[in-house]
């Protein structure tokens, strides 16, 4: 098992280039958000975090800790292509992936074109390519688009773009003790929001890789890359895709220190870092390297970092 934060799961923009990002400038038009596609997430209080044999250690998973959080709503399912584009019509948002001209997509997907015109690989996990233009619309890069896959998680989306589409919904993000509890959907210490076995009766439950990581991917679920964000059983909550597809924003700055990680109730994480919680995995995610998709799994990145695989859902106070 791989450890390394910096790894298949969340490739950060600092660790490949030097560029700074430009001011983002954009229409401030606050809507007021509804309820639609949101779930009410009964408040209550459940054991966060994993001592299982499975955990990553070195991510701070555990200790196993009583955790109360209030009721909230959340989106059912991760915002898509379809809304954020409604959110750019609006307000003319550049995403920082198109502020810094590109943005992280991973090589089976990128056509031999666009490969040839590759300037940065990352030399420790070189299935990860710095590719010009990648961003939300263009997930691939400039030859590529999102027609057919408007019913897909957006991706390609920083903390900060995260952060700003939540401001103009009048939502914001999850704390990452709301999304650990929403994710369990009312199961105790199941690894994945389901129960514990990770296919069970031979039905995939979530987007995840099958085969040989990262050289063959089998697609046993279904797909190589994004799924819709109604793919699959919700979890107890009615929530889509807990686990696997894309990797989900939290709030909270990250942090392995159990001694800070104290609140027991509605608990938001340390006041500072460098890092930003995400959770869930993605459709990049295997046992052999990563396992990350298991509902008490964590990792970080930076918040203008922006990947192929990271995404959003929203939470609204009741």
């Amino acid at each position: 098992m791989n450890n390394n934060i910096n790894s298949c799961c969340s490739i950060r923009r600092d660790s490949t280039l030097e560029k700074k990002r430009p001011l983002n400038h954009f229409k401030e038009n606050t809507i007021k958000s509804d309820y639609n596609q949101m779930v009410l997430i009964e408040g209550g209080t459940f054991l966060m975090g994993t001592e299982d044999k499975n955990q990553n250690k070195l991510d701070g998973e555990g200790p196993i800790r009583k955790v109360t959080v209030d009721s909230f709503y959340m989106d059912a399912h991760a915002v898509t292509n379809r809304e954020f584009e409604k959110f750019v019509r609006e307000t003319n948002y550049k995403t920082e992936a198109e502020l810094f001209g590109n943005s992280f997509v991973f090589y089976q997907f990128v056509s031999q074109n666009v490969q040839r015109e590759i300037k940065h690989r990352v030399q420790q996990t070189p299935w990860w390519l710095v590719v010009e233009s990648a961003s939300w619309f263009q997930p691939e890069g400039i030859d590529s688009n999102i027609d057919d896959r408007m019913d897909h998680p957006v991706v390609h989306i920083s903390w900060n773009d995260a952060v700003a589409y939540c401001n103009w919904a009048g939502k914001r993000l999850p704390t990452e003790a709301e999304w650990e509890y929403a994710a369990r959907g009312g199961l105790e210490q199941n690894l994945y929001p389901w129960g514990n076995e990770l296919v069970p009766n031979g039905k995939h439950q979530c987007n995840i890789w099958q085969g040989e990581f990262p050289v063959q991917n089998d697609a046993e679920d279904g797909y190589s890359g994004t799924a819709p964000v109604n793919s699959y059983e919700p979890n107890g909550y009615g929530l889509y895709n807990m686990s696997g597809n894309v990797w989900e924003w939290c709030t909270d700055w990250f942090t392995r220190d159990r001694n800070i990680r104290t609140d027991s109730i509605n608990p938001k994480g340390p006041e500072h870092g460098e890092m930003r919680v995400i959770r869930g995995g993605s459709y990049l995610c295997h046992e052999s390297y990563c396992n990350r998709y298991r509902v008490s799994a964590r990792t970080a990145n930076t918040p203008d970092s922006s990947t192929g695989n990271m995404g959003f859902r929203c939470v609204k106070d009741i």
